[in-house]
């Protein structure tokens, strides 16, 4: 048996998804470094190349390097492969090969699946991942198509609006913030064609997979008493607000300031836009050094809630921050558990718990990397700037304010932790720090303490 296969015999499931993320990695690093895969003359040092490769597979989009200026068209293309691995996951891909090669899969295989999918049962885990993998490659590639016949009616070259639609279709799905044009999507800044359809990528990517899968249920069935489950309730709901609330925020801030002169529907879209890549995304239309420092703090807070779970963003995930304020909201000092009511459901208390989990240990991650970043970076970073980049890295969004490429190596190792937190996950992250522990084969008396 590989050393590989021993270890893995050996660890939970939590320590083995994060092994695969591992060897994922190990292995983008291995094919960004292959023949033809850098442009004549080009040379990349080995932890920038890391870096894209802990980039593509977290799918954040930050990058020290410009993709454009250094990587062929083939680089290019391992990098789509590469943003696929880490959007679909890396459980997904192994499952289709084990289906492809014929391979049994086993219970040590379906708890896997099931932990890397946040799903509680292994009921139909194999089901699901095809069913998920069979979905986003349909996105993809129908988004591919329509910005590919777009772009080719503005420059009749096929072979370059092929190349140019692809790659946005699926960086905007995986929510993966690499581009091939330099600036992003800013030279499409007064194209609201081109930024609709990115736009419902985005969305399609970083609502939740279980999400698509109910609605397409729901739309093939057509019946009328089909019932969304409390999951696809909150994380749509929330969603929603949150990209509401953003464009809202953002169009208020900005309106005296980056947007002042232009347009009311320009205005609108920059912020629509904007709103929907803190998600997770990445792609931007506008510079974001040209906000100002409130909208850059909202954006940082908004890319630190992240995408839903079950998707291809990071973040603490937009159900846990649905559960941290309906929890607030429906605290009673009276009563010994305040129980979270929500579309005629009650909330289980041990996603109350999880939840408070995974903002403490996020909180904890995010600031003691800044404070380690402004205690080292030699580059003279602002605290925006380091808040901005961290939020940024952990909610494997991919935006930045300009200085990924000017930091430290600590500063990118930093980074890179983040990103891969943030795209294992921080549940798997937890457990697998603090292990399982046995039940508790007795209590304690209890006694109050004074809170607040």
């Amino acid at each position: 048996m590989s050393i590989f296969g021993k270890l893995l015999k050996k660890s939970s499931p939590q320590q083995g998804i994060v092994l695969y993320y591992l060897i994922a990695i190990v292995v983008a690093f291995l094919l960004l470094n292959l023949p033809f895969v850098h442009k004549q003359g080009v040379s990349v040092s080995p932890i920038d190349s890391l870096f894209v490769a802990v980039s593509g597979i977290s799918v954040t989009g930050l990058s020290p390097i410009n993709i454009v200026d250094t990587y062929s068209v083939f680089g290019q293309i391992i990098i789509l492969v590469i943003l696929n691995i880490g959007g679909i996951g890396v459980m997904a891909i192994g499952t289709v090969l084990w289906v492809v090669l014929g391979k049994h899969i086993g219970i040590r295989e379906r708890q896997l699946i099931m932990l890397d999918n946040n799903k509680d049962t292994m009921s139909g885990t194999v089901k699901l991942i095809l069913e998920i993998i069979k979905t986003i490659l349909t996105i993809e590639f129908v988004g591919a198509l329509l910005l590919a016949f777009y772009f080719y009616r503005d420059n009749p070259d096929l072979k370059n609006s092929l190349m140019q639609g692809l790659f946005v279709s699926v960086s905007a799905t995986t929510n993966g913030g690499l581009d091939i044009t330099g600036q992003s999507l800013v030279p499409y800044a007064k194209d609201y064609f081109v930024q609709t359809i990115v736009m419902f990528l985005i969305v399609l990517g970083s609502i939740g997979f279980p999400v698509l899968l109910e609605i397409r249920a729901y739309v093939r069935n057509r019946v009328s008493h089909f019932r969304f489950s409390l999951f696809t309730k909150i994380t749509t709901t929330t969603y929603f607000f949150l990209f509401t609330f953003g464009v809202l925020a953002i169009l208020a801030l900005e309106h005296n300031h980056a947007f002042k002169g232009l347009s009311w529907h320009q205005s609108l879209f920059y912020s629509l836009f904007q709103s929907a890549t803190t998600r997770s995304a990445g792609l931007q239309t506008i510079d974001v050094t040209n906000f100002s420092d409130a909208t850059n703090v909202l954006m940082s807070i908004l890319m630190f809630i992240g995408s839903s779970p079950s998707s291809v963003g990071g973040g603490i995930r937009t159900t846990t921050f649905a559960i941290l304020i309906l929890f607030v909201i429906n605290f009673n000092n009276n009563t010994e558990k305040s129980a979270i009511k929500v579309f005629n459901r009650e909330i289980h208390v041990v996603d109350i718990q999880r939840s408070f989990a995974v903002f403490t240990m996020a909180s904890l991650l995010t600031f003691t990397s800044m404070i380690i970043i402004l205690a080292t970076e030699k580059s003279n970073l602002t605290f925006l700037q380091v808040f901005f980049e961290v939020m940024s890295a952990f909610g494997t969004c991919g935006l930045s304010l300009g200085v990924t490429d000017d930091i430290s190596g600590l500063t990118k190792a930093i980074l890179m932790i983040l990103m891969f937190i943030g795209r294992v996950g921080l549940i798997s992250f937890i457990i697998m720090i603090a292990g399982r522990k046995e039940p508790d084969k007795f209590h304690y008396l209890k006694e109050r303490v004074q809170i607040g």
